[in-house]
């Protein structure tokens, strides 16, 4: 079943319970945790502490998306915040394969990311043990961008390729998703959407997440 993700990236920080509330009522699937630290991308947003709040407010999965440097260093941390999900970058891990076994042996789902600008074919050696995959269609450290367009040619070659494989791991994508593209992204293979600004920038969010989900449905 495919999942609408909401982005606390692009929430009021002021009214978080209430916007994840909202959010959860409507249907959203799973929380997304955007974790930055200004060394890999230039913003910096919170850590476990936040995370571990979110976990609170909502009985929704956490999924924890580290564009951090060093991300093994906190998996533990995460973990006891209470990350359901947890994926770290291709570009600036040298061991991932042994950094995604030690988040799988967590009992989390393990997933990998990469930037619009790293190669699907970057990944073949390392897709039969992950859960999941995230396709950046923004180049990462800041909400509210616009979609990057060949991103849809990368989740088709994706889903090619674990189809093929009959891998199981999912595709998640990151960045621009709104009511405009989510059909054309969903046909290409998505089975988890990450929606910031469309979701907790909308004037009615309660709908916002309807309106999304009833798309993909």
């Amino acid at each position: 079943m495919k999942k609408i993700c909401p982005s606390i990236l692009s929430a009021d920080f002021g009214k978080l319970a209430e916007q994840i509330k909202l959010a959860e009522s409507a249907g959203a699937d799973i929380i997304h945790c955007d974790i930055m630290d200004g060394h890999f991308v230039p913003n910096i947003t919170f850590g476990p502490e936040i995370v571990s709040k979110v976990n609170e407010i909502t009985s929704l999965p956490l999924d924890v998306h580290l564009m951090i440097n060093s991300p093994e260093r906190y998996i533990d941390a995460f973990h006891n915040a209470g990350a359901d999900y947890i994926s770290v970058h291709l570009e600036n891990n040298y061991h991932i394969n042994r950094l995604t076994a030690y988040i799988k042996n967590l009992k989390i789902k393990a997933g990998v990311v990469i930037n619009p600008a790293t190669p699907v074919t970057s990944l073949e050696c390392i897709l039969e043990y992950l859960d999941y995959v995230l396709i950046m269609s923004v180049n990462p450290g800041f909400g509210g961008q616009k979609f990057v367009s060949n991103s849809l040619n990368k989740v088709r070659e994706l889903k090619s390729i674990i189809t093929k494989n009959n891998y199981n791991c999912l595709i998640e994508i990151d960045g621009g998703i709104n009511i405009d593209n989510i059909k054309e992204v969903s046909d290409a293979g998505v089975d988890m959407f990450v929606c910031g600004a469309s979701v907790f920038k909308a004037k009615d969010i309660s709908k916002a997440v309807r309106d999304l989900k009833k798309i993909i449905t």
